[in-house]
């Protein structure tokens, strides 16, 4: 009934939904972005749903009695999201059923007709309510008012105010970033600054959300907090996603060390104490970075990396890298062991949880014991029981925020 071929990769997605009158929407990426399209029962394309230079962000449901189908999109900006209805029958300019400044999610009623959707942005903590066929708010599901008798309450004044803007990339393309600033901060001050990275296909850093209570944390040491949304993020166009095709460990880490020019270059951040941190694919960035040639990084904990590609998942690897005896010098290059020799001594912190069922606790293990066998000092914090997750776990979480902490203070501050 239907093929669907891409020469790079196709990324897997819920928006197929076969109606009662035998059509079926599916979504496809075929023309640049992620949009929706109607195909007949015998696999005829009917018509395209949606279009524009931005992606669907995923269907919500549909309410077949009205033709329409509800998605969600950030058809403004990348950095919102936003719930929208657009007919199926006769396809026109998708009509927005909620309003814009921060990030919508729904889950439309299987008969249509109404939605339940959860809203957050900087200063509004998530919250839940029940929603008319055309948006109105029916009622609260969970208000989560920030008010008196909220946890956050006595906070609320000292939440961080995300400040957004954009680099172009080398290809022309644009990228977000967003700067998060100390407490009490002075603007006659210079400040140490951590890169909070992630990087890895599918992901987006960078949006108008409720901002992580770690971060905070960091804030209120006195940290400048920088994130950029490399070539390869997710909520983007395919050529912006596939930029890093076959060669994980190039185009984004480029993108990365643009932004951490960037960063050096503001009156506020002392360009001598950069430091860059991050988890699983942060973790391989933070290698990366710290390993490329001149690095502008004093310092970068690197949790949970994969350091060789080789010992991660098929599923996922073999879609952005292809096979290992078919693209051998991409997995070289992004082979850490084959860098450490531009590592400066004492700047690394290695983070694991040594019960990791995702990037194996091997995948740190070889680098430190490469890095033993060169000499080369460098740090580790291991979690004996804790799995992928260990920056999340109730009961060692707390220790590896403070671990964090105590590595920066000491190699930014001198503390």
């Amino acid at each position: 009934m239907l093929t669907e071929t891409d020469p790079h990769f196709l990324e897997l997605n819920n928006d197929f939904k076969p109606l009662k009158d035998g059509t079926f929407l599916w979504g496809s990426e075929r023309d640049g972005n992620q949009h929706l399209y109607r195909y007949a029962a015998d696999g005829k394309l009917l018509a395209q749903i949606t279009k524009g230079d931005w992606p669907v962000g995923g269907v919500e449901g549909v309410d077949e009695a009205r033709q329409v189908v509800i998605f969600g999109a950030s058809m403004d900006s990348p950095l919102e999201r936003r719930i929208y209805e657009v007919s199926y029958a006769k396809p026109g300019k998708p009509k927005a059923l909620t309003p814009g400044g921060g990030w919508w999610t729904a889950k439309v009623a299987d008969t249509g007709g109404a939605f339940a959707a959860s809203y957050n942005d900087p200063k509004t903590p998530p919250q839940t309510a029940l929603y008319s066929a055309d948006g109105n708010r029916v009622r609260w599901i969970e208000e989560n008012k920030l008010a008196e008798g909220h946890p956050y309450w006595p906070y609320a004044a000292n939440l961080p105010t995300p400040e957004f803007g954009t680099l172009k990339a080398a290809d022309g393309q644009t990228m977000y970033y967003e700067i998060l600033k100390p407490s009490n901060f002075d603007p006659a001050k210079k400040y140490p600054a951590i890169v909070s990275v992630y990087g890895g296909p599918h992901a987006q850093r960078v949006s108008k959300t409720w901002q992580s209570p770690s971060e905070r944390t960091y804030l209120e040491a006195g940290y400048v907090i920088f994130k950029l949304d490399n070539r390869g993020s997710g909520n983007r166009s395919a050529a912006f996603k596939r930029a890093l095709d076959r060669h994980m460990g190039t185009v984004e880490v480029d993108d990365q060390l643009q932004g951490a020019k960037f960063l050096a270059s503001l009156p506020y951040v002392d360009a001598n104490k950069l430091g860059v941190m991050g988890w699983s694919y942060g973790g391989f960035m933070t290698l990366m970075l710290m390993t490329a040639p001149d690095t502008p990084f004093k310092a970068g904990a690197a949790g949970a990396p994969p350091t060789q590609w080789g010992l991660y998942d098929t599923a996922y690897t073999e879609r952005y890298m292809g096979k290992p005896d078919e693209n051998k010098a991409g997995y070289a290059y992004a082979d850490i062991n084959n860098r450490l020799d531009n590592l400066k001594p004492g700047g690394l912190l290695l983070l694991h949880g040594m019960a990791d069922d995702n990037v194996i606790f091997e995948n740190s293990t070889r680098v430190m014991s490469a890095l033993q066998k060169k000499a080369i000092p460098f740090e580790m914090a291991l979690y004996p029981g804790e799995r992928h997750s260990a920056p999340g776990s109730k009961t060692k979480g707390l220790s590896v925020l403070k671990k964090h902490l105590e590595f920066f203070d000491r190699k930014l501050k001198g503390q």
